[in-house]
């Protein structure tokens, strides 16, 4: 049984500290979209169908009236997230609690801009981000037996509505539009947090810093770092101190980080240096909650318990020596470590293709499989889509805007699906990749760099050919699993999609579980990852 105040929730907005805790029975996450309600399972017949709709402006649960209705979950429950490309006029209604009267009604874009009545703009802007034009909120909105959330005519285009469905003997505060006085300062107080994120951490009286020079011997691996019994990473950086950029990404693909726990022989996570920090091909300044970089390190704020030792080896498989600084802050592990979920992240590559392919499912490119108890955080997701100068010039930008393209280059349309504990039809289903990061619109230029507490895009290319990387953090909104998750994202681009081009993903999926291995991933060669980009 768990009573929560609405500031407990607030309070999980920058927790990475809970993601370590197993999943209660009953603990599930999902996502209500605007996604085309053509793709469907059909039980009788044991098949997808139209898997790959497209339509994904369309969708929602039924009409009432003029009005749609886009939200409607039993509790007890927490939206998290809500997010549009383009808010308009129509008004948002959110009733809660089977309530006569809504608790939130005003137009859907005043929705993320004013905070009850309030007729000054919204101002906690890292709860509530635009990205690239994609409207974000993330100001918790709780809700004990029930709630409906409907939009009138002219509401605007695309939305997202992220919620965690709790068990049923939790207690969850009453909903107000607007806050008193001790909320408003803890709302103020976790979006300041959120602003400071990436700071270096410092070692608390319990913890200790371990500050390492590592010499990477071209060809090698070595155990930089170890602890017997029972503890914690807390913080870990690392830096790269190379002037000339092309060794600088070489040894960022070629160098890797794999981490053991608890005597495992099989890496917890394994990645290129460079992918495991959120951004490739190079180090490029940016921030979340979680990871990020400066022009010369990256730190990683994932918590990382373990009951029975802790080994990090770092790898050079490339034929030039690499000097590195390592920072750790390390201390007593945050609860029973018996108990606590380890932490996991790998690089890969297509890998597991044909799980999808044989459920009848090719469009879904395989983010991860995992078995539980466990918790999906998150995913850096980096696209090589390269294709040759058209012949004939667009009239404006690089390749002109909407219908008036001198080439159809967009990778981006492909849905976000996370199947929980064998659900044959996903319980988060998106309606693009730009979206489900939390941006909009990006096949239409320009291409502007961004990051935020939870999602970032910390690179992409001028003219968006040649590299993107993207990142998608879930934080207040994991996704919880007690036997088994998946987490697929569609890919509509071919390897090769025309003439000289090509598209291909890479990436690293971050989660927590109770078994301190994955062997489902094995660490991949030099030649892979070096060449994926090629």
């Amino acid at each position: 049984m768990a009573t929560y105040e609405y500031t407990d929730l607030l309070g999980r907005l920058t927790d990475l500290t809970r993601l370590t805790r197993p999943p209660r029975p009953g603990e599930r996450t999902g996502c209500q979209s605007s996604r085309d309600r053509r793709s469907r399972y059909d039980a009788a017949a044991g098949r997808y169908l139209e898997w790959d709709a497209n339509d994904d402006g369309s969708g929602f649960i039924r009409r009432d009236g003029e009005r749609i209705v886009v939200f409607d979950e039993a509790g007890p429950g927490v939206i998290w997230r809500v997010w549009s490309a383009l808010p308009g006029a129509g008004w948002i209604r959110i009733w809660l609690d089977d309530a006569d009267e809504p608790v939130i009604a005003l137009p859907f874009r005043d929705f993320f801009e004013r905070f009850g009545s309030d007729v000054p703009p919204l101002n906690v802007p890292e709860l509530a981000p635009t990205l690239s034009r994609g409207r974000n909120r993330f100001i918790p909105i709780p809700y004990q037996r029930r709630c409906v959330i409907t939009l009138d005519p002219e509401w605007g285009a695309y939305y997202h509505i992220t919620y965690t469905r709790f068990p049923d003997d939790t207690t969850l505060p009453t909903f107000q539009h607007g806050m008193d006085r001790a909320t408003q300062i803890a709302l103020a107080t976790a979006d300041r947090a959120l602003g400071q994120r990436g700071r270096r951490r410092r070692a608390a009286p319990d913890e200790h810093l371990v500050q390492r020079r590592c010499h990477l011997a071209a060809g090698t691996a070595s155990e930089v770092w170890s602890q017997r019994g029972a503890g914690a990473v807390f913080s870990l950086r690392l830096r790269l101190d190379e002037p000339d950029p092309a060794l600088r990404r070489r040894a960022l693909r070629a160098c890797t980080i794999a981490l053991f726990w608890d005597g495992a022989d099989t890496p917890a996570v394994w990645s290129p240096l460079g992918a495991f920090f959120g951004a490739e091909p190079d180090l490029v300044p940016y921030r979340t909650l979680p990871l990020g970089m400066t022009e010369h390190e990256g730190y990683c704020h994932w918590v990382m318990p373990f009951a029975a030792g802790a080994r990090l080896v770092l790898g050079n498989d490339d034929t030039h020596d690499v000097a590195l600084d390592l920072e750790l802050v390390c201390g007593p592990a945050p609860g029973d470590p018996a108990e606590l979920l380890r932490f996991h992240a790998r690089w890969h590559r297509d890998a597991e293709l044909d799980h999808t392919r044989n459920a009848g499912r090719p469009i879904d490119w395989p983010v991860l499989l995992a078995d539980g108890p466990g918790r999906f955080v998150g995913m850096h997701l980096a696209v090589w889509n390269r294709w040759p100068e058209p012949v004939q010039p667009a009239s404006e930008w690089w390749y002109g805007t909407w219908d008036r393209k001198s080439i159809d280059w967009w990778w981006g349309e492909g849905d976000e699906k996370f199947f929980v504990d064998g659900e044959l039809m996903p319980s988060t289903f998106g309606t693009g990749t730009e979206d489900y990061i939390g941006f909009a619109w990006a096949a239409e230029p320009p291409f502007p760099t961004f990051d935020s507490a939870y999602a970032a895009l910390p690179w992409i290319e001028l003219d968006a050919n040649g590299h993107t990387s993207v990142d998608r953090f879930h934080i207040c909104d994991d996704i919880p699993f007690q036997q088994s998750f998946e987490a697929s994202i569609e890919k509509y681009r071919a390897e090769r999609w025309a003439d000289g081009a090509v598209c291909r993903y890479a990436v690293v999926a971050y989660w927590y579980q109770r078994a301190a291995t994955s062997p489902r991933y094995p660490p991949q060669s030099l030649a892979e990852r070096i060449g994926w980009d090629q």
